[in-house]
């Protein structure tokens, strides 16, 4: 029986894409890889097919994405901003919704392997050791959106969440506000929630304001956590005339806590959120927050990712982001 570049693939161990690019003499594979691959070749004495070959060595114009939840507007807009700009240049995007689960995301790289994807972008995931042991079988370049990689195998695009936290705190402190307070990520997650923990201390601390026992409460960035975390920090910490919620949904589940147990905002509790969602415009009062521009974020990850294609050396880039003044916030 005449064996096929599948067979190939399995006997060498690695992805049919990988034979593909070792055929025609593509980068993107180790040199060891290419001796394992041209043995296997040889052991089953496979003839390619020039035509098929030919075919198997053009791009496929297809890019994959690995999204934690289609529902997330955080998610979403980031890949409004991949999609178009991965259409003006005629290619097409595999969206694969993980809903951060492991084995579903396993499931999907496996997928991947036999789909000859060009490029791979991962949105807000934290990226495990075992996602990139099937990252590297797949041999394409990788670019990590509002997430990072803290061993730097992969470059990123995102903000400078420490920073954008400091501003935040900032911004409460300019309106004459000393008794703050923090709804926050986990200080766990080291990529978002403990960044954004240190910005809103390192503002406290400039300003010689101290640190109170009860002034930060860990949330998980949901609508829900906001809302219980709010009622939770008042009744440890009273005398609180403004807080900074670590994202906007965690900032209007506790502006919609604050108004259940009678606390107006902005006149007895300023709230500032971080995102600029499109929620942000529309809550009541509308919502100061810092922006992070995720549509460009992801419009710009994926030119990144087409440079990568090309044979460019990247390095990581952060996102400028800003303050958008509405309602929420009031000097005191």
């Amino acid at each position: 029986m005449k064996a096929t570049i599948k067979d190939v693939a399995k006997k060498a161990g690695v992805s049919i894409a990988t034979v593909s690019r070792v055929l025609n003499e593509l980068p993107g594979y180790q040199p060891e890889t290419k001796k394992k691959v041209l043995q296997a070749i040889a052991d089953l004495g496979y003839k390619p097919d020039q035509s098929a070959r030919a075919l198997v060595g053009k791009s496929n114009k297809t890019i994959a994405v690995l999204i934690p939840k289609l529902s997330s507007l955080v998610a979403t807009t980031i890949l409004y901003g991949i999609e178009d700009a991965a259409h003006l240049i005629d290619h097409s995007v595999i969206i694969c919704n993980t809903d951060n689960i492991g084995f579903r995301t396993m499931k999907y790289l496996d997928l991947l392997q036999s789909k000859r994807v060009d490029g791979l972008m991962i949105i807000s995931e934290f990226v495990k050791t075992e996602y990139k042991k099937r990252i590297k079988e797949l041999e394409i370049p990788v670019v990590l959106i509002s997430t990072k990689d803290f061993e730097q195998e992969y470059i990123h695009i995102k903000i400078d969440d420490k920073k954008a936290a400091f501003d935040a705190t900032q911004y409460l402190i300019d309106h004459n506000h000393r008794e703050i307070g923090m709804i926050a990520g986990a200080e766990s997650d080291l990529i978002t929630g403990l960044p954004r923990i240190e910005g809103f201390k390192a503002a406290l601390h400039k300003n010689n304001l101290p640190l109170k026992e009860h002034s930060i409460i860990q949330g998980d960035f949901s609508y829900h956590s906001g809302f219980s975390c709010l009622k939770t920090i008042i009744k440890n910490y009273p005398q609180l005339t403004a807080i900074f919620a670590a994202s906007d949904e965690m900032a209007i589940g506790a502006m919609n806590a604050a108004q259940s147990i009678g606390i107006k905002v902005p006149e007895q509790l300023a709230i500032i959120g971080l995102d600029n969602t499109q929620l942000a415009n529309m809550c009541f009062p509308p919502l100061t927050t810092v922006e992070q521009d995720f549509y460009q974020m992801g419009w710009d990850g994926l030119n990144m990712l087409m440079d990568l294609m090309s044979g460019k050396k990247l390095k990581s880039k952060i996102m400028p982001h800003k303050i958008i003044e509405r309602a929420s916030v009031k000097s005191i």
